[in-house]
């Protein structure tokens, strides 16, 4: 065949090369980790957890850690209230005696900036939920504190 001057050659067909296919992998590999960590956020951010609790059940998901101070100075009352916690799947990382055993009626401070945990630790405990102040300190590596106070024998409806 002639080589005419000024004449096209058809190009051919090409398929995906190996490069393009594996550029295109690496681009869906990339987004689904993008995804994940965007997702992993939120979640930190507490964007998908429901301040409500299911109150059908009272089952909350997430665990609870909670600090038993003992603000009235009745002997054991905080490791009394520490085992009625435990046996309601709460997690109890510190009991000690309050600065004061003066505090009237007791009071749950929420920590951690969830207020839906602190109104639910007043319900199972039978605290009105007026006893719950928010405090939030991001020294604290717990969710809430509970102040037992001299109204202890009201809470639990069995103290």
């Amino acid at each position: 065949m002639k080589k005419i001057p000024g004449s096209v050659k058809a190009k051919k067909s090409r398929t995906p090369s190996k490069s393009n296919s594996l550029l295109n992998i690496t681009i869906l590999f990339l987004s689904v980790i993008i995804i994940y960590l965007g997702y992993s956020v939120l979640y930190k951010l507490n964007v998908f957890e429901s301040e409500r609790v299911n109150e059908t059940t009272k089952e909350h998901k997430r665990i609870i850690q909670v600090e038993v101070l003992n603000g009235c100075g009745v002997v054991d009352i905080a490791d009394a209230f520490t085992d009625s916690l435990r046996k309601r799947n709460f997690d109890v990382v510190n009991t000690a005696n309050y600065r004061s055993f003066e505090i009237d009626k007791s009071i749950i401070i929420d920590r951690a900036g969830r207020l839906g945990n602190a109104k639910y630790l007043a319900d199972v405990i039978g605290l009105d939920r007026s006893r719950v102040i928010q405090q939030k300190n991001k020294n604290y590596f717990l969710d809430i504190t509970l102040i037992v106070g001299k109204d202890y024998r009201k809470l639990f409806h069995n103290n």
